[in-house]
This record gives structure tokens, sequence and C-alpha cells, in this order.
């Protein structure tokens, strides 16, 4: 590989005044950890979005390469778990936030925040599921650890063409869920079917200030949104029901009521997909190998080239994106 490699970095002047552009580096300029990894595959997910576009503040050291993960072989190591030619994943840690990410052709980092990349996937097929579908996948473990199986009752998606929820979607269906999908893109129906839902509903039915206790309508759900679309999935959930929290797309704020919780036994999961213990990635990783169909993950994501990256991160954050995107590096 050649001494220098492409990256995009984000900079920020005296001012506080945002500057995204692409560069070269040199190996030398990159941050501390144990293993250096020649990234193959990465993503444009929606914090990503956030971080090039300076939508919310998702960069807290400058300058920085963004990307909140990637998949690539193993170029040098001193881990003990990891040596030269090992395939890896790495999602979160503060990567692409406070740690040099993604959007360049090498990266090193800590080799604890690695897994190896898993025997049935491509480094491709890791990052179509990525953050985003390692997100998902989390949100399913819980909801089942939490009891919530196929025969209690549907399952709600929100932001159901995103990356999660397209990937949540896929992978309830598959597991036996009757998945209802929430989306603002109607034109987006054919989409989602194919990947599994049962019902699409329109995300107005969700977006205007929650009662605090509506109709029972489903089981559970996983969602992306947040604002008045959890607090209105909340109020929604049958007695006994639990929704996985995991994305902020529609606001960090929760205008809603305690009477989910007391009166009908409901809980708020939370999804923290940047800090998750070592062994709960390994399981959700292990399953997303296993139990994603592959023909969904090739129809859900498409693939770009690095010159892309800037482009799609300001189409994710305008909501022109479905699915995942994957960046071939």
């Amino acid at each position: 590989m050649p001494d220098n490699f492409k990256a995009i970095v984000i900079s920020r002047d005296a001012d506080k005044k945002q500057s995204v552009a692409v560069t070269e580096l040199s190996e030398a300029e990159l941050m501390e950890g144990d293993v250096t990894v020649a990234v193959e595959y990465t993503t444009v997910n929606y914090k990503d979005g956030l971080a090039i576009t300076g939508k919310a503040p998702v960069v807290r050291r400058f300058p920085l390469v963004p990307g909140i993960d990637f998949a690539g072989t193993v170029l040098s190591s001193s881990h003990p778990d990891f040596r030269a030619g090992d395939k890896v994943i790495l999602n979160g840690w503060g990567v692409g936030e406070t740690h040099h990410g993604g959007f360049a052709r090498r990266a090193r980092v800590k080799g604890d925040w690695l897994v190896p990349l898993p025997g049935g996937l491509t480094a491709r097929d890791a990052m179509a599921a990525g953050t985003a579908g390692y997100t998902a996948m989390l949100s399913v473990m819980a909801l089942e650890r939490h009891g919530i199986s196929p025969d209690r009752g549907a399952i709600v998606v929100t932001g159901a063409a995103g990356g999660v929820g397209s990937v949540a979607i896929s992978l309830l269906s598959r597991l036996g869920y009757h998945v209802i999908a929430s989306t603002g893109r109607p034109a987006e129906s054919d989409f989602l079917e194919e990947l599994g839902a049962a019902e699409i509903i329109d995300r107005n039915e969700l977006s205007a200030p929650a009662k605090p206790l509506a109709k029972e309508r489903w089981a559970g759900g996983v969602d992306a949104v947040g604002s008045h679309t959890l607090a209105n999935v909340l109020s929604m959930t049958s007695y006994g029901g639990a929704v996985a929290a995991c994305g902020l797309a529609g606001g960090m704020d929760l205008p809603g009521s305690v009477a989910p919780f007391i009166l009908r036994g409901v809980s708020l999961l939370g999804i923290d997909s940047v800090m998750a213990p070592k062994a709960l990635r390994l399981e959700a990783w292990r399953r997303l190998a296993t139990e994603l169909d592959h023909g969904k993950l090739a129809a859900l994501s498409r693939t770009i080239g690095f010159d892309g990256i800037i482009g799609a991160a300001q189409d994710i954050v305008a909501g022109k994106i479905r699915g995942r995107v994957v960046v071939e590096m």
C-alpha cells in the first residue's frame, strides 16, 4: 500500500466554523492504537451525515476523520487477539467522534474495539449491515430478553426505510414476527413489503403529541426516531410489552407520560451500540451472519465509492436515502 492515503477530514477554525475536506494522510498521522487496519468497506450512517453536515455536535475532537464503522484486514497488531491478515469489524467506541474513523484507507484503533468478521459474511456484507444492522440486532435481542416473542403480537418499526429500520424489518420478519412499518415515504411501500413488513402505516399517525394512553396496537417496537413518535409508540404498546429505543432522528426529547409504564407495565429498553460490551457485540454479529437474509441484505443496500461519501452524508440527513449505503474503499 502507498505511504499516503485518501481521507475525509473535518476541521474547525477559531470561530468554531466547521469545514470538510478530502485530503491525504500518512500512517504517522493516525491516532494511538495497537492494531492497524486496511479499511476495505465502510458505510454512511445517519450519525456520519450529522458529523459531515455539522447538523449535530457528533465530532468532539478536531481535526478528525469521520466514519463510525468499517470492515477490513489487519495490517499489523500488538494486540494478543489479532494478527496481520485477520478480517475484522469495528462499530462505535467513539470512532468517528473522538478517534479517527472509517473514512480513510487505513485506521489505527485499540484491538479491544474490534470483533472478528464472522464466517459466512464478507467485508461488504458486514458493512451492508453495518452499525445500523448491528443496532437493529441489539434491539431484537433486547426484545427477546424481555420475552417479546412472535406469539405476543405485532412489532412496530419506526423510521422503517432507514438503515436501522430496514434491517430490523428483515430480521423480525424472518424470526416470525408480524411487523408494522412506520414510514413517511409511502413510495417505499413495495420495498418495505419485500423486506417483510406485513403492514405499513404513515408516520403521521405517530408524530402528533401523544395521549397518555392510546388503543393497544402492538406488543413491542423498535424505535429510531424518538420524540413524539416514541411517546406514541409507548402509549399504544399492549400490557407487558416493550419498546427498544435506539435513535433520535426526530429529536432527543420524550414528551410523553408515565402512564404506559405504571398502568400497562410497558418497558422502555435503551439500546446503546457505541459502548456495548464485547459479549453482546459478538452475539449480535454471530446472529447477523446466520439470521439476516443475504438476498434481503443485497436489496436494502447499495454501494458507492469514496468520492460519493460527502454527497451521501448530505442526502441521508435530508431523508433521501433508503436502506444502507456501503462505501467500497
